[in-house]
């Protein structure tokens, strides 16, 4: 039976089903012509049916089909002009997935049949002429958007209150008794019970995932045995991941909707770590895959003086053009997609300085079209203020309305705990919001992301592990990853059965805990870390899919005071509005008496001076936050009042007797949290002992008199 096939239109881009057909539609500023090929099944290499699209509206090709249905696979051959002196790599022998296709179905192959040339031919000239088979290549699959969301409702949490939870969807769930063992590793088991009981137990508020676009390991890894898991490696803007649901065949888009609104109902925001800046096709020696062969030239940075080579800011070959208006359509479309259709409450861009980098002309255009943008401008934004290439260090460079991952913060806190000298001053600018940062561009407290450990790097318990990386599985000799993690073994290199060491890496972790919590900023913690989970060194682990990376969820004695401790410190944050301060007047004596935001107190509880602040030997402080100055607000918009509260911190090698500084009303001191000795308890004395390598968190209890 012939195909039929009709004009269609050319908006939307994409494959969209309206309850009757499909409309198809492909933007390519050069093509000379566009094919549609469809496919019964994901595993069939010759196409059942080709159609020459027969329309280009504003060099858009399109078609529609009222026969097709959703479940239809497709994808696309463009032709053109192969000329690379030209930046144009057209290949009509290539079957290229579609740049806003909503799911992909089938598993991807590498074989010499992806690249636009034979292998070791340094021309990349020769093209393979089987126009018949893909066989390497998964499909694009037409989707049904329809989801019965009922009351779903985005839990639109306070930046103040905001605790985020980074987090792997496989890496979280594989090995999790509470998971059903057919859930292990999915959208499904990262929204079951035993996994949102967890995440409420610690306080979080939002899970932000690692990335969950459409990704394809690199050549090289799976030359080596190895794959992508961190996902840093997209080819689908608009795709969930299909390897993370429980088939292939579009469930990945219903099953992370199924998942986002069950963490809605929990309470919890749902941020997604997106990849904009480049794709898994690599440099111009890469495959063709997708946008190459639909237009190189307009969705890459090519070398304006050689538009045979690719522009490379992110370390995988190749960079997004996003200058080029149908590229900058591409990222904000799948941004409005994820947030629309798929109700996600943010997002956390990767290497985001590389979209903007050396096209400073069309920087505020970039964040003006976000800030504008009625949906986009409604949701969290946050930036990775770092890329790999040279002058990328941006901390402190995005506008308001975005916050920062901040690195100084987790850099400062690990040097100050493994005891390097002259780190307090910085370290009272980290724990009231860095506002050395963030106050000249106008930005509050929460424009910083605190953290001591994410993703990238070492884990916590490798900080106070491992002094030197071991990264020989990844299979680079043990190159990749940073040289520098500002960490310290306490002795001894890796496991011990030294129980002095136990202990002291145990405060240590707590130290650092506390510290990250008790900060003024967003609170981020890395999943894994309230249990004590170790990458055994490897501080790159974004190519071991194994229990390197998965969490181990039986715990030992010490891995469960780890957690319970964590509890602790997000109850203490909740119950405590001094430490979720909107905005922070810091300095060391900005306002009047006990009135002042913020007293740095030394050992015998006065204020620290211009001598302790300029000696590099000091390594204690005491910060003290005024409760009656909190700038806090209720769910109905009244004001909040907090108690005082002192926090003090020891990152040196001896115990040190603090005096407790004097306030101007009645009550007694609290010790809320001590790393040393767990548990609350009355001051009675004067005095406090704040020991090596631990911190102290003290609350001014006015309804008790001493």
């Amino acid at each position: 039976m012939p195909v039929r096939v009709w004009p269609g239109s050319h908006f939307p881009l994409g494959a969209t089903w309206d309850g009757e057909g499909v409309n198809f539609a492909l933007f390519s500023e050069h093509a000379t012509g566009v094919e549609l090929c469809l496919f019964d099944s994901s595993s069939q290499e010759k196409p059942s049916t080709v159609i020459a699209m027969p329309d280009a509206t504003e060099r858009v090709w399109h078609c529609y089909l009222p026969d097709a249905r959703p479940g239809a696979l497709y994808g696309y051959r463009v032709e053109g002009p192969y000329a690379p002196e030209a930046g144009h790599r057209f290949n009509s022998a290539k079957l290229l997935l579609d740049p806003y296709a909503k799911a992909i179905s089938g598993n991807f192959r590498w074989s010499d049949e992806l690249y636009g040339y034979k292998i070791g031919d340094q021309a990349g000239d020769m093209s393979f002429d089987d126009r018949d088979s893909a066989p390497s290549m998964p499909r694009c699959m037409v989707i049904d958007q329809a989801f019965t969301w009922g009351d779903d409702r985005r839990p639109h949490t306070p930046w103040n209150r905001t605790i985020v939870y980074e987090c792997h969807v496989r890496g979280m769930t594989i090995g999790h008794p509470g998971v059903p063992e057919h859930l292990r590793g999915t959208y499904l088991g990262l929204s079951s019970d035993a996994v949102i009981d967890h995440l409420l137990s610690l306080g979080v508020t939002a899970v932000e995932l690692m990335p969950v676009h459409q990704f394809i390991p690199e050549r090289q890894l799976v030359d080596r045995g190895l794959t992508n898991y961190w996902g840093y490696n997209p080819i689908a803007f608009f795709a969930p991941h299909a390897g993370y649901a429980t088939g292939h065949m579009g469930q990945q888009v219903s099953e992370f909707k199924s998942m986002v609104k069950t963490l809605h109902r929990a309470g919890l925001e749902v941020i997604l770590d997106v990849v904009y800046n480049h794709t898994a096709e690599g440099s111009e020696n890469g495959p063709t895959m997708s946008l190459r062969g639909i237009d190189n030239s307009v969705y890459y940075r090519l070398d304006p003086d050689n538009p045979r080579t690719h522009v490379d800011f992110t370390g995988t070959g190749n960079t997004l053009n996003i200058v080029h208006p149908r590229t900058m359509a591409v990222v904000m479309d799948s941004l409005r997609y994820w947030v629309t259709d798929m109700h996600v409450d943010g997002f956390r861009f990767d290497l985001a300085p590389v979209l903007i980098r050396g096209i400073e002309e069309q920087r505020s255009s970039f964040f003006e079209i976000i800030q504008q943008d009625p949906v986009l401008s409604q949701v969290k934004l946050i930036a990775e203020p770092w890329d790999v290439g040279p002058g990328g260090y941006h901390l402190g460079g995005f506008p308001p309305g975005w916050a920062e991952w901040n690195g100084a913060f987790r850099d400062c806190v690990r040097r100050f705990w493994r005891g390097d000298p002259g780190q307090v001053p910085e370290l009272a600018s980290r724990l009231t919001g860095s506002s050395d940062i963030y106050a000249p561009s106008g930005r509050r407290t929460y424009a910083s992301v605190n953290f001591v450990a994410c993703h990238d790097g070492f884990t916590l318990s490798d900080v106070v592990g491992f002094e030197r990386k071991h990264n020989e599985a990844n299979g680079n000799n043990n190159r990749d990853g940073a040289d520098e993690n500002f960490s310290s073994n306490w002795g001894v290199e890796g496991p011990t059965e030294s129980v002095r060491v136990q202990h002291l890496r145990e405060r240590v972790k707590r130290s650092m805990l506390a510290t990250v919590f008790f900060s003024q900023g967003v609170r981020m913690l890395l999943s894994g870390d309230e249990i004590g989970h170790s990458r055994q060194g490897n501080n790159n682990a974004y190519c071991q899919d194994n229990p390197v990376s998965w969490l181990e969820w039986d715990l030992d004695d010490a891995a469960t005071d780890l957690l319970l401790f964590t509890r602790e410190l997000a109850a203490i944050v909740r119950a405590n509005p001094v430490l979720r301060r909107r905005n922070f007047f810091t300095g060391r004596a900005l306002l009047p008496g006990a009135m002042r935001d913020v007293t740095w107190v030394r050992p015998d509880g006065q204020e620290m001076t211009d001598r302790e602040w300029s000696d590099p030997n000091t390594c204690t402080i005491g910060m003290l936050l005024a409760g009656r100055a909190v700038d806090d607000v209720d769910e109905r918009g009244r004001r909040v009042y907090g108690d005082t509260l002192l926090l003090l911190l020891n990152g040196g090698t001896r115990s040190w007797l603090y005096v407790m500084p004097q306030l101007e009303w009645p009550g007694i001191w609290e010790q809320l949290l001590n790393t040393t000795h767990l548990g609350q308890c009355l001051v009675r004395a004067a005095t406090v002992n704040l020991t090596a390598h631990s911190a102290v968190l003290l609350r001014y209890n006015q309804h008790i008199e001493a």
